[in-house]
């Protein structure tokens, strides 16, 4: 008896062969149903015009997995289609031997060897063919099966791409396609009509070859508008001072907002904690929680005062936070962030350091949503939320391409370690991160502590970023305004082509973060 070679590999990912057509009538017949299955004539049809574009995966010397590709130029593949017009009635009869993109026709894995990530290996292999061929991209028709079960929540097939491409919602294809670096650019009506479960529809989804740098892969959610290529951040380091009404508090922030605006920011941003400043107004002698909780009252015109400058100065604003008296009675460390289209967005600071909890009794919030605006999504970290990784990667998971970091610290130590935690987020995220603190004392007045702040625009590591990871310092406890220049093309080499990949090389098979409850 000849001795098993114990070396041999069990799982082989090749060509597919002529010889394996009887095998993949079975396989499809098996997954779709025989009336529904590749026939024979469709199988050799594909492997005859673009052979090196058909893979199959072979298990213990049973073929349990396969793929369709072709080539076609972009002007049909981008555009819509239905599954039996692009691809010739399933021949690949519409393949261009010059075409631009790789078309993904078909994927089919054995039911019984799913779990084994066997649709990952054909698409892995798909992506290499792309980037050898020196392609555009994939692109193809995605099912969506969790479409016919959830239309009646939803309303729309829109309204639930959407829940699916934000994560609100898991589909079981559609949130595959998406962990595999695909973006939705769009719905296909009529894509399969006998595909009841998807109601026919399936979503457009694209990957772009990260080698060609002239078309950068920013894996964000869907905007209606075009991203722009570079963002202009303010950051403003804010000087606490005696006031003697709201006004004039209003008068401070709307200076900064003025000049950020004059210089053709997109963002500006204010400190963790600006409206302390406020306390120095009447000052009475109030126990600390007390004293929050009359701080919350100024909420409501807090809350204009961003969204009016917002829309005034044609700038969005992250509002640094401000202590807000919740429905329940909890107190919440609150970040408004006003955007320029008159929109307001609230961001609860999720960890409530010792001392907020045990003096002032704020209570941490339970959302971290990304916040959509006109140029990609953003996310807000609120000073010692940045200490905690996790807050960055879910934010980062949503597509935020930037993080805002309002702090408040009353130390240099204290500051360091909101400074370094940030600059490993942006290095971990592939993200920037922006930070803005308070500076200067207000003594004589109850319950404001000594400040320390730096604020600066930080980067990931590497060669398209500034050398130190720095976009933009400034000087320790002066009251100024940093601006930087931000690329989101630099984000996609770095993400897609960077001496590191943090975001694709994570072990997704190894670790996972979920988060337990749902943003609102």
């Amino acid at each position: 008896m000849a001795k098993k070679n114990e070396n041999a590999p069990l799982l082989t990912l090749r060509q597919a062969a002529p010889g394996d057509v009887p095998a993949l009538v079975d396989l499809t017949a098996r997954v779709y149903t025989p009336e529904w299955g590749h026939s024979a004539e469709m199988l050799r049809s594909q492997q005859t015009h673009f052979p090196e574009g058909q893979f199959v995966v072979e298990y213990e010397g049973n073929i349990v997995g396969y793929c369709g590709t072709f080539r076609i130029d972009e002007s049909l593949a981008l555009k819509p289609h239905t599954w039996m017009q692009i691809t010739g009635g399933g021949m690949a009869s519409r393949h261009n031997p010059d075409g631009n993109w790789l078309y993904g026709m078909e994927v089919v894995v054995h039911p019984d060897y799913r779990g084994m990530r066997i649709g990952q290996r054909l698409y892995q292999a798909r992506k290499r063919l792309c980037m050898d061929l020196k392609l555009r991209g994939i692109t193809f028709g995605g099912r969506i099966p969790g479409l016919s079960r959830n239309i009646q929540r939803y309303g729309s097939p829109e309204t639930y791409v959407q829940a699916v491409a934000e994560g609100r919602r898991r589909d079981p294809t559609l949130s595959f396609q998406l962990t595999n670096d695909f973006e939705i650019i769009g719905l296909l009506r009529g894509y399969v009509p006998s595909d009841y479960e998807s109601l026919g529809y399936a979503a457009h989804l694209v990957w772009r070859n990260p080698a060609l740098l002239d078309q950068p892969d920013i894996p964000v959610v869907q905007s209606p508008r075009h991203l722009p290529d570079s963002v202009r951040v303010a950051t403003v380091q804010y000087l606490q001072r005696r006031i003697k009404s709201f006004e004039e508090f209003a008068t401070q922030v709307e200076y900064f907002t003025d000049i950020a605006a004059d210089y053709s920011a997109d963002f500006v941003a204010f400190p963790e904690m600006i409206t302390l400043q406020l306390l120095s107004i009447e000052n009475e002698e109030l126990s600390p929680v007390a004293t929050i909780r009359k701080l919350s009252h100024y909420t409501p015109q807090v809350k204009e005062l961003f969204s009016h400058l917002a829309v005034r100065y044609n700038i969005n604003i992250v509002g640094g936070s401000h202590p807000t008296e919740q429905p329940n009675g909890d107190i919440h460390n609150v970040c408004y962030v006003c955007l320029r289209d008159g929109s307001v967005h609230e961001r609860e600071k999720l960890h409530p350091t010792p001392s907020e909890r045990n003096v002032w009794n704020v209570s941490g919030g339970d959302s971290a949503a990304t916040i959509q605006t006109d140029c990609g999504p953003i996310g807000v970290m609120i000073c010692y939320d940045s200490e905690f990784p996790e807050v960055a990667r879910h934010l980062v998971d949503q597509g935020a391409l930037m993080l805002f970091v309002p702090f408040c610290t009353d130390v240099r130590e204290g500051y360091l370690r909101v400074r370094y935690c940030a600059q490993a987020r942006a290095i971990e995220n592939q993200c920037y991160v922006i930070l803005s603190g308070n500076v200067g004392n207000l003594p004589g007045v109850n319950n404001f502590d000594i400040q320390y702040g730096q604020s600066c625009i930080l980067t990931p590591s590497d060669f398209v970023f500034a050398r130190d990871g720095v976009a933009a310092d400034s000087t320790p406890n002066i009251e100024t305004v940093l601006f930087a220049d931000l690329r989101l093309e630099s984000l996609a080499r770095a993400r897609n082509a960077g001496t590191v990949q943090n975001l694709k090389d994570r072990r997704y098979d190894l670790y996972e973060t979920r988060w337990l409850r749902q943003s609102r």
